[in-house]
C-alpha cells in the first residue's frame, strides 16, 4: 500500500539512543508476624511511625509493633508488613477478672483486645467507658467522674478478650494460596507486593518465628525468589558455643545452611518495653534490618551495614543490653566476635566506648563458599540491584524490531547506567557488550538476543594489615 498523499513536508520521529534505567529499591523490608490491630494477610506498606500505628501498640506476645519500632529507631525504613493475627477470632474470653482499685486505677492481667466490660464487685452494675473510666491498650483502667469516688477503694470485675497465639504457628507465618480463588496468607502475600507497589522486599524478617525450622526454610525461598536476604535469628538463650555448633549438622538451631541469601544473626538485644515499664530482650533481626535500610538510604546499597551503631537499646542499671555478652577485639582472632564472624554469623561488637555495633559482612555461604560475590552480602546486594535494575528497564526494548540501532541502544543504556553507579561509588567499573559469538543466527531468528556485562563493586575493608619494621638505620637521625 502506498503512503497517504502529502504535498509538503513532514517529520518522522525516530527513537534511538540510550534509555534511562532507574535503580530498584533495595531498602524495602518484608516483615511477617502478628499485630493486635491492622489488616490481616495482606501486604501493607509502612513508611513511618504514623503508618505503623495502624498495627497497634507493643503488646506482649505480638511481633509487628515491636519490629516496626526497632526499624524506625534506626532512622529509616520502608516495610511491607503482613499481619497473620486475626483479632476477631484468635482470642480467648476472660470472665469476671477481679482487681482492687488503688489510687483510682486497676490493670487487667492481660492486654485486652476487645469486649471490655467493667462491673462493680457484685457484677450487677456496669460502668460506662469514657463516663466512669478510661481504658488504654495496655489494660490500664482509670476511674473518672463520680465513679472515682464511688469505687475508689473497692473491687471491680472485668470481662475482656485476650490474645490466643496457639493458632499462630509456622504454617500461619509461611502462608498458603487457596485454590480456586488464589487467596494468599502469610508470607505468600509477598507475591503481591510488586503488583501493588512496583517493587519487592529485599530484606525479609520474621522476628520470633525465624528460629522455627519450617519458617527459616521458607524465608530462604522468599529471599531466593525475590533476590533478597533472609535475616534469621538464633533462638533465645542460645550460647556462643550453641550458635557456632548450629552451623554444623549436629547443631540444635536453625543455622545449618550455606545459602548465600541467608544472614544469620546472634544474639538478642535489650530495649525498653512500655507495657511492663521495664526492659525486654528483642530479636536482632528487626534492629539489623533497620540498620541496613538506613545504611542503604544514607550511604548506598553497596555499603555494608556492619560496624554501624544500633540505636534504641536500653537496659536496667547493672544489666547488659546484650542477652549474651560477646567478647570483642579488633586484633584478637580468638575473641567471640571474631569466631562467630569466622563461621558466617553476624553478631555485635560491644566494647569500651563503641556502643553496640553491628558486626559481620558474610552471608551463610561463608566459609563454605568464599567467592566475593556470594560471601560478602553487600557485594551481593550491589549485584542484585544492578541486575534487577537492568532487567526491569528492558521492558521498553522488548518486542521492538531489532536492528543495529536497537542493539546499540540496549548496550548504551546499560553502560550509561553503569557509569552513573561508578560516579556514585556503587561500582568500581563495568561494561555491557553485544558479543556475536553469544548470538547464533538461529537464536536471533527465534527472537532471542544475548547481551553480556561485567562489573565490580566495592568490597568491604574487612581486614587491614600493617607491616611493622624496626629500622636501626633511623637511629642516625639522632642529633
Amino acid at each position: 500500500m502506498t503512503a497517504s498523499f502529502l504535498h509538503g513536508s513532514e517529520t518522522v520521529e525516530v527513537t534511538t539512543g540510550a534509555r534511562q534505567i532507574t535503580v530498584v529499591k533495595a531498602a524495602v523490608i518484608g516483615l511477617v508476624g502478628t499485630a493486635p490491630k491492622g489488616t490481616k494477610n495482606a501486604p501493607i506498606m509502612v513508611y513511618s511511625d504514623k503508618d505503623a500505628a495502624q498495627f497497634g501498640s507493643q503488646l506482649p506476645g505480638f511481633s509487628i509493633p515491636q519490629a516496626l519500632n526497632a526499624i524506625f529507631q534506626q532512622g529509616a525504613g520502608s516495610v511491607c508488613v503482613v499481619n497473620v493475627f486475626d483479632a476477631a477470632t484468635m482470642v480467648t474470653a476472660v470472665t469476671a477478672e477481679t482487681h482492687t482499685v488503688a489510687n483510682g486505677k486497676i490493670k487487667t492481667t492481660y492486654a485486652p483486645l476487645s469486649g471490655v466490660v467493667v462491673k462493680d464487685s457484685t457484677g450487677v452494675t456496669t460502668l460506662v467507658k469514657d463516663t466512669d473510666y478510661t481504658l488504654d491498650d495496655f489494660g490500664n483502667i482509670t476511674l473518672i467522674g463520680a465513679a472515682a469516688a464511688t469505687y475508689g477503694a473497692v473491687s471491680l470485675k472485668v470481662d475482656y478478650n485476650k490474645a490466643d497465639f496457639t493458632s499462630v504457628d509456622a504454617t500461619a507465618i509461611v502462608g498458603t494460596v487457596t485454590s480456586p480463588g488464589g487467596v494468599r496468607s502469610g508470607g505468600k502475600c509477598f507475591d503481591l507486593c510488586y503488583n501493588l507497589n512496583g517493587f519487592n522486599p529485599k530484606i525479609f524478617i520474621a522476628p520470633g518465628y525465624s528460629s522455627l525450622s519450617a519458617v527459616a526454610a521458607e524465608m530462604t525461598v522468599w529471599a531466593n525468589k525475590f533476590k533478597g536476604f533472609a535475616l534469621k535469628d538464633a533462638p533465645a538463650t542460645t550460647t556462643v558455643a550453641g550458635a557456632i555448633a548450629g552451623r554444623g549438622p549436629a547443631g540444635a538451631i536453625n543455622f545449618f545452611t550455606s545459602d548465600k541469601h541467608d544472614i544469620l544473626l546472634y544474639p538478642k538485644l535489650s530495649q525498653y518495653d512500655a507495657y511492663s515499664n521495664s526492659y525486654e530482650m528483642r530479636w536482632y533481626s528487626a534492629l539489623f534490618a533497620g540498620v541496613w535500610a538506613a545504611t542503604i538510604n544514607n550511604e548506598g546499597f553497596h555499603v555494608s551495614p556492619s560496624n554501624h551503631q544500633i540505636q534504641g537499646l536500653a537496659a536496667a542499671a547493672g544489666n547488659s543490653v546484650v542477652e549474651t555478652n560477646i567478647s570483642a577485639s579488633l586484633d584478637d582472632a580468638t575473641a567471640e566476635s571474631q569466631t562467630l564472624n569466622a563461621v558466617g554469623i553476624t553478631t555485635v561488637f560491644n566494647s569500651y566506648g563503641t556502643g553496640v555495633r553491628t558486626w559481620g559482612n558474610r552471608s551463610a555461604a561463608y566459609p563454605t563458599n568464599t567467592a566475593t560475590r556470594d560471601s560478602f552480602y553487600p557485594v551481593q546486594m550491589a549485584g542484585i540491584v544492578l541486575d534487577e535494575s537492568v532487567r526491569y528497564a528492558m521492558l521498553q526494548f522488548i518486542d521492538k524490531p531489532v536492528n543495529q540501532a536497537w542493539i546499540d541502544s540496549v548496550c548504551e543504556s546499560v553502560n550509561s547506567f553503569i557509569r552513573t553507579l561508578v560516579g556514585r561509588g556503587a561500582l568500581i567499573d563495568g561494561k555491557c557488550i553485544f558479543d556475536v559469538n553469544d548470538n547464533d543466527p538461529t537464536e536471533m531468528g527465534a527472537g532471542h538476543y544475548t547481551f553480556s556485562y561485567s562489573f565490580a563493586s566495592p568490597v568491604p575493608g574487612e581486614r587491614i594489615t600493617f607491616k611493622s619494621t624496626y629500622d636501626i638505620n633511623l637511629l642516625k637521625n639522632l642529633k
